[in-house]
């Protein structure tokens, strides 16, 4: 496996770089949307994803009640299209949650919160067909401590990982884990804390040493993390811990800025209310990100300000916070001019525009099911798929508990359904996350509709 895998020399990665400008520079109108959580180090699909990776949690009586990576065909001009493909299971219930590519996109990291495993799948050799090749079993040991692997994102050569909790008291202090392409673990960077702020400078009232996303940019060198829970949190069932006064005081109220290349944390910023899924502006005169607060059902905005100091600012309301909709997973454009987020209470996407990033104004909304997660959109905004899980103990109950994957075309107008897979009816489990696969990438000519072969590169 290790002839496999390899990380980007620096002169492709100054040409991708420039690649990256210069294309959001000529064509701003373009969506990349889910595209653009993706790292900017890594390449993007241009043209119609082939496949939707999901990684999905078991449950237990329910086919074989393992978590597993579901492959789904979305490309219309196949005869599989909206059919799922494939699937893979790992072994037992880790609490799958989320994924991502190494900065070649040929492997798919892919972790569980509960038992801190991380599953290292080939999407290359056969992108319809991924093969479990590598299993990391030791990242507790190997990190020192962290529990909970959440984000896996592609650094040159590296996969950075954030960590929700740790093996001393379970509870939200935890640390960013890197390892290579290969699987070798490399350092740990724990987070700052009120004892110890590691060289960060403390701005507000919090550091509270919590984690949960991790994003980049480059071009201003700088590494943006968000904040969560630990694991006594996010394995609790979610109708007891709200009726928990101590277990809701234990949620993080941090974004911390860091150096990107020296892995230093700066600064630590306060944003109560539980920051989760960061993206960050792509326009190389737009120095900011966004986050949204779960419990507090807020916009925030981390940006740069004249004098070059980050800061953190409220921008907007998400529906009706006295309700707490509870903001999950969010997706933005690559002009910066729009904002997807979904409220996993209400079951509801909602459009913002962020022509004004410190004004966001809702635009549109649809409600997608009785519960709803993440949204991934296609490079050209056409495309938007939508699945169901949170946590397993954090779902709703009976009838509410809903569990599809689906798919929608956005006309610029409004969200058009195109088809839906129901897990619970297919016996595949609770899915949550997804990624993008296409032929395209690894092969010298497309697929048609026939079945054309393709040469691997």
């Amino acid at each position: 496996m290790n002839r496999k895998f390899h990380g980007l020399g620096l002169s492709r990665l100054r040409t991708l770089s420039a690649f990256l400008t210069a294309f959001s520079t000529v064509f701003p109108a373009a969506g990349w949307a889910d595209e653009t959580c993706q790292s900017p180090y890594m390449a993007k699909i241009t043209g119609q994803e082939d496949f939707v990776y999901v990684w999905t949690l078991g449950v237990e009586g329910l086919g074989d009640g393992q978590d597993k990576l579901v492959t789904i065909d979305v490309n219309p001009a196949s005869p599989r299209y909206g059919k799922v493909v494939h699937t893979l299971s790992v072994g037992g219930r880790n609490e799958a949650h989320h994924s991502g590519f190494t900065d070649d996109r040929k492997y798919l990291w892919a972790g569980g919160l509960d038992t801190s495993k991380i599953f290292i799948f080939d999407v290359h050799s056969d992108p319809a067909h991924p093969k479990l090749v590598k299993t990391i079993d030791r990242f507790v040991a190997e990190s020192g401590g962290v529990v909970g692997p959440h984000t896996t994102y592609a650094l040159p050569g590296r996969m950075m990982i954030t960590g929700l909790s740790n093996n001393k008291d379970h509870g939200g202090r935890s640390a960013l884990v890197e390892y290579t392409n290969d699987g070798k673990y490399v350092a740990t960077h724990w987070m700052p804390t009120d004892e110890n702020l590691r060289g960060a400078q403390k701005s507000g009232k919090y550091a509270d040493g919590y984690d949960y996303d991790v994003r980049v940019l480059p071009r201003r060198n700088v590494m943006i993390t968000s904040s969560f829970t630990g694991w006594s949190n996010y394995m609790m069932d979610f109708g007891k811990m709200l009726k928990d006064p101590e277990a809701m005081k234990r949620f993080g109220n941090t974004v911390v800025v860091w150096n990107l290349h020296t892995r230093q944390p700066k600064k630590v910023l306060d944003v109560p209310g539980a920051p989760l899924e960061i993206r960050c502006a792509w326009q190389p005169n737009h120095n900011w990100c966004v986050t949204t607060t779960a419990l507090t059902s807020k916009i925030w905005l981390i940006y740069e300000d004249e004098r070059g100091e980050w800061q953190a600012k409220a921008v907007a309301d998400i529906g009706d916070p006295s309700k707490v909709p509870l903001p999950v997973d969010i997706s933005i454009a690559s002009d910066d001019s729009v904002l997807w987020v979904n409220t996993f209470m209400d079951g509801k996407t909602r459009l913002f525009d962020l022509s004004d990033p410190f004004h966001p104004k809702q635009i549109y909304e649809r409600t997608i099911g009785r519960q709803v997660n993440m949204a991934s959109e296609s490079w050209d905004g056409k495309r938007i798929y939508y699945t169901s899980s949170l946590l397993a103990n954090w779902d709703k109950k009976g009838k509410d508990n809903e569990q599809f994957f689906k798919a929608f075309e956005w006309n610029g107008k409004e969200l058009v359904p195109k088809f839906a897979i129901d897990f619970h009816a297919e016996k595949l489990g609770r899915p949550h996350q997804m990624r993008f696969g296409a032929y395209s990438l690894y092969a010298e000519t497309e697929p048609t509709a026939g079945g054309t072969q393709v040469a691997a590169r």
